[in-house]
């Protein structure tokens, strides 16, 4: 752990705007900083970056933080890499981590399990140059030296102990960690990985953390991966997202294929924004990942069953996933396809064209629901249109997403011929979009407004809006506790009038502001608006403390305004406000007292 009053002093000493203008251009528009946000695709800037609060806002898709914040999400880097590197840029020296001996002997482990993982890639990469038979079998498919450098491509030699060339010790427990070898009953131990092409996996960072091997010629199992490992977990991990991370960013377009050579297939046409799951089927942490990573996901599977079967798969981990203002759409290759053979077969245009095609994820839930119901029975009768409500109400049920559940339960109402009232019974909308939604706002992303290649054109105007563009914007009411919020982030010693006293359980927005202030006045009112933010991000207020954060980044509204008396008529009402509620409780107790009323809830 990194002690609190450290980050603070990091956080006192950076300025944001330089921060962040290493990365995007920022412009001077009154007293705050903005630009074109680098998390979502826009044209006219809304995102907005305060001096005086050492925070970052935008107002189109809400993403916003401190610079340590900005660093994590817009370089994908862990909280303390985040924190070293403007410790760095200030003087400071980060802290040795203090742990206990059980978390250091597991860092070492994962250590050396990077260096043998590490080794193994360098083994595999120089035994395909001596092998013509892996290299022919990688030109047969089409795949250049440049790609086949890209993707660290390499060859695992016919022999039961060849990793016995790449380490210094083939005993090695770390080798069986790694899930490199295996040691059978009797002791003995060899390679997992025997005449293969390999394709090393790797982190978001870059490191090898697991192979994948395709068979030369005959045998089972065609494709060989790694074992899940302390360092490699299958539901995590995508092959291909290290390289295609800036493509990805750049189209805001992100394509989910099924293989290894699908990926490597795209990148060496020009089509750089793929990835693939690892032997697994998509999970719901690989569509958060990847919706956090950009706008627009497309599935894109072969347009066989088994490739049908695989989309309907990716569908279902897709719906409590899935967020307003992004797409998830779905590519269907034609049958004799998949994306390597078809890409080769017809080259980059051709495939970008069928991504243009791409069903949404609404339309591809309700035409395969309508084909099984019409399999099984007919949509033309009441029993089918029926068996459609039971097929589809714990599908929808999932999605959080509050504007697309809206959309797919009026558009099953309209399938069945009934009403909105009638199906909100059927289907409550209550049940399952809480008010915050699930619109959490997009990661970091570096692209333009416009994709390119790799992205699909999406220039019709309204596809565009859809698929590029940030959720609406919508005004919100703001509580008093969340302007009083703003108002002590704006000027701290103004926490030094607040004297109304709040329960620490109470989660209501005038008890956070009672808790900011508190905070503040422990600190000698000496802090900004992002230690502040820092403070809360992790406890029960941050969602409070953020929104008032945020709606005091208008456009110079906050100077407009006679922030103390603001406060102070603020502040009026709200001890009038607790001193009402002291009245009734003081009434309740006395009518309980008296017999007149019973024990409160």
């Amino acid at each position: 752990m990194i002690p609190e009053d450290f980050i603070q002093q990091v956080l006192s000493r950076v300025d944001i705007v330089d921060v962040i203008d290493r990365y995007v251009k920022l412009k001077k528009a009154g007293q705050n900083y903005s630009a074109c946000c680098p998390f979502h695709s826009e044209k006219t800037p809304s995102f907005s970056v305060s001096p005086t609060k050492q925070f970052y806002h935008c107002f189109g898709c809400g993403v916003s933080g401190s610079a340590i914040t900005f660093l994590m999400e817009y370089n994908g880097m862990a909280f303390r890499d985040a924190v070293g590197e403007l410790a760095e840029t200030v003087g400071l020296t980060l802290p040795a981590e203090v742990v206990s001996a059980e978390s250091v002997a597991r860092a070492q482990a994962q250590a050396t399990l990077g260096e043998v993982m590490s080794a193994a890639l360098q083994f595999y990469r120089r035994q395909l140059k001596e092998s013509p038979r892996a290299i022919s079998y990688f030109k047969g498919r089409g795949v250049s030296g440049e790609t086949a450098a890209r993707f660290g491509l390499g060859y695992a030699p016919d022999d039961w102990q060849a990793l016995k060339g790449a380490v210094e010790d083939y005993t090695t427990s770390s080798l069986a960690e790694c899930g490199l070898v295996i040691d059978n009953d009797e002791g003995r131990r060899y390679d997992r990985f025997r005449d293969r092409v390999m394709f090393p996996i790797l982190s978001e960072r870059g490191h090898v953390i697991g192979f994948g091997g395709r068979v030369l010629g005959e045998g089972e199992p065609k494709y060989l991966n790694s074992p899940e490992t302390s360092l490699f977990e299958k539901g995590r991990e995508l092959y291909g997202l290290y390289q295609a991370k800036r493509a990805i960013r750049d189209t805001q377009t992100v394509i989910v294929v099924e293989g290894y050579m699908d990926v490597v297939a795209l990148s060496g046409s020009g089509v750089d924004n793929a990835v693939a799951t690892l032997g697994t089927a998509t999970t719901p942490m690989h569509v958060q990942k990847l919706l956090k990573l950009a706008d627009n996901l497309v599935f894109c599977f072969d347009g066989d069953k088994a490739g049908r079967r695989a989309a309907w798969r990716a569908l279902e981990q897709s719906l409590p996933a899935v967020v307003d203002g992004k797409d998830t759409r779905f590519l269907f290759l034609p049958a004799e396809d998949d994306p390597d053979t078809f890409v080769r077969r017809l080259g980059k245009e051709a495939f970008l064209a069928e991504l243009k095609g791409a069903k949404p994820l609404s339309q591809f839930l309700f035409d395969e629901l309508q084909a099984r119901v019409n399999e099984e029975s007919s949509m033309a009768s009441d029993e089918g249109r029926a068996r459609l409500m039971a097929y589809a109400k714990p599908l929808l049920a999932q999605v959080a997403a509050p504007a697309l559940a809206v959309m797919l339960r009026q558009k099953l109402a309209e399938l069945m011929g009934i009403g909105a009232l009638q199906i909100e019974s059927m289907v409550p909308l209550s049940a399952v979009v809480s008010p915050a939604g699930r619109s959490a706002p997009p990661a970091p992303q570096t692209g333009g407004d416009s994709p390119q290649k790799g992205g699909g054109d999406w220039k019709n105007k309204r596809a565009r809006q859809s698929l590029g563009a940030a959720p609406p914007k919508v005004r919100q009411t703001i509580s008093l506790g969340s302007k009083m919020i703003g108002f002590m982030l704006q000027r701290p010693p103004l926490a030094g009038r607040f004297d109304v006293v709040f329960d620490e359980q109470d989660p209501s927005a005038d008890a956070a502001a009672y808790r900011v202030a508190c905070y503040i006045r422990d600190h000698d009112f000496e802090l900004s608006a992002a230690n502040v933010h820092h403070h809360f991000a992790s406890t029960s207020d941050a969602t409070i403390v953020t929104q008032a954060m945020n709606s005091s980044l208008g456009e110079g509204e906050m100077m407009k305004l006679d922030i103390e008396a603001e406060f102070d008529e603020a502040l009026a009402k709200l001890r009038a406000m607790a001193e009402a509620n002291a009245r009734r409780a003081e009434t309740l107790r006395r009518a309980q007292a008296l017999g007149l009323a019973g024990p409160s809830a």
